[in-house]
């Protein structure tokens, strides 16, 4: 196309005000405000002026897409009005998925959510005393209850109860740990093994936030091996905490060392330095019996001695996104009184949906907290469920096949568990794989799957059983 060609069609370009007023958009304008309709029709005209420029529109496209301007426009205005934060289809079967938001919130935690935001309620303020309150007593009576109750399982049975654990609760567990680091240790060291200086998503660090704490990091042993020995003979007057940290994204194998963790109580104890550990995950319960093993809970370190612990609420907790720290209370008395903790404390929703999150633990009602329920579900359930999606595709271009597979756990935790499952597998005669995929993604709600072997799979285990009918349209229309 030549310049001047183009010249001519940007001519036939109307302006913004004359699209303003033609009669479909002028009541676009009642309905939505002209602000709003303005700036959808200029963004219209925008991309249509780059389609010329770029060759894309010659005369005849562009007379049609004059002739649909007004739809056009009201599609801008729907997608520039419309949320940004989608509810997606998770099919990846990776539990706790970052990109997707992690733990699902239980149901109850959603009703005390919309309860408690819609209106007023008592999150700093004592009722019966008529005075000012503190808001982490919501949760901390429950994680007292939970974390001290001596009936509580673990890998020995029943041990001795925690009457002295104490919580706070700050917004994710990279604030946690470095609330810990700056109260406990500021301007002194802190000891870890060289081996635990991990890196998780978005680029956290351990020695980065150490050094915003404002403590110094002393490194110990060597990326595989580490003694205790090596903790002990750095320990000097400038030295403030013991720091384990939990290897929760990876993990090191072959020629390899770590101090056993009871050693570590017996070293701080003798040297009166107090011990963290930064579970990163942490779990309240004994997993176990939901197919995870070697993956450490919180009840599990308290009572091996540490004195804090740190971990997150949106991972193996399955609550809502936060950093909790549980240990002793004098220690966390001093973190609440620390100028950082209120700038990092969790609002009024964070605090509903931990409360209903924690309740639910207290009923022992596993099965209503979704990440949960996810785990213990079986091969057999799942693959049941992608077979009847199966069979309500009609004959088409798709190939559907149910196959053996694995889901993780994600989020960071248990880098070496898997949970056997079945997948749906796809392949279709008219699209690859990534095509595939990405018309997945483009549907309403968007479906998330895996591309493997040129194949794209649904692994249901983290679809949730009401969206087993969106995928099975969705696939028909694919199809």
């Amino acid at each position: 196309m030549k310049s001047v060609a183009k010249s001519e069609l940007f001519r036939e370009l109307p302006s913004v005000d004359e699209v303003i007023r033609m009669a479909a958009v002028a009541s676009l304008c009642e309905a939505h405000g002209l602000s709003a309709v303005t700036a959808a029709a200029r963004n219209v005209l925008g991309r249509m002026r780059t389609e010329i420029s770029s060759g894309l529109l010659d005369g005849p496209a562009l007379r049609i897409a004059l002739g649909g301007i007004s739809d056009a426009v009201e599609a801008e205005l729907r997608k520039s009005l419309g949320h940004s934060l989608r509810r997606v289809i998770n099919a990846t079967g990776v539990i706790l998925h970052t990109n997707l938001g992690r733990a699902p919130l239980p149901e109850s935690a959603l009703e005390h959510i919309r309860r408690i935001a819609g209106q007023y309620s008592n999150l700093e303020f004592d009722i019966d005393a008529g005075t000012r309150g503190k808001r982490d007593v919501h949760v901390d009576r429950l994680f007292r209850s939970l974390l001290n109750d001596a009936a509580t399982s673990t890998a020995t049975g029943p041990t001795q109860s925690l009457p002295w654990v104490s919580t706070i609760v700050v917004n994710n567990n990279a604030a946690a740990v470095l609330l810990a680091l700056n109260t406990l240790a500021e301007a002194g060291e802190v000891i870890v093994s060289r081996g635990e200086l991990v890196e998780i998503g978005g680029s956290f660090r351990i020695p980065d936030v150490m050094t915003k704490s404002g403590a110094t990091l002393r490194e110990v042993g060597t990326t595989n091996r580490t003694r205790i020995a090596d903790f002990e003979k750095a320990i000097n007057e400038r030295t403030r905490l013991l720091l384990r940290v939990h290897r929760s994204n990876f993990e090191i194998t072959g020629f390899t060392e770590q101090p056993a963790l009871e050693d570590l109580v017996a070293l701080a104890k003798k040297r009166s330095v107090p011990l963290m550990e930064d579970l990163g995950s942490g779990a309240l319960v004994d997993l176990r019996s939901f197919g995870l093993r070697d993956e450490p809970s919180v009840l599990d370190s308290l009572r091996a001695g540490v004195d804090i612990v740190t971990y997150s609420g949106d991972k193996l907790l399955g609550g809502p996104q936060s950093g909790l720290l549980s240990g002793r209370p004098d220690l966390i008395s001093r973190m609440r009184s620390n100028s950082l903790f209120r700038a990092l404390r969790v609002d009024k929703l964070s605090y509903a949906a931990l409360e209903s999150t924690l309740l639910a633990y207290m009923k022992r009602d596993f099965n209503s907290i979704p990440a949960l329920r996810m785990m213990s579900t079986s091969p057999g359930e799942i693959g049941a469920r992608a077979d009847a999606v199966a069979k309500r595709i009609r004959p088409g271009t798709l190939k559907i096949e149910i196959i053996e597979g694995e889901s993780v756990i994600g989020g960071g935790a248990a880098p070496s568990s898997v949970l056997p499952t079945k997948l749906l597998a796809l392949t279709s005669a008219d699209l690859g794989a990534d095509a595939l995929a990405l018309r997945l993604r483009q549907s309403d709600p968007p479906i998330i799957a895996r591309v493997e072997d040129s194949r794209v799979l649904l692994d249901f285990r983290t679809v949730f059983p009401e969206q087993d009918e969106l995928i099975a349209s969705a696939l028909q229309s694919i199809a």
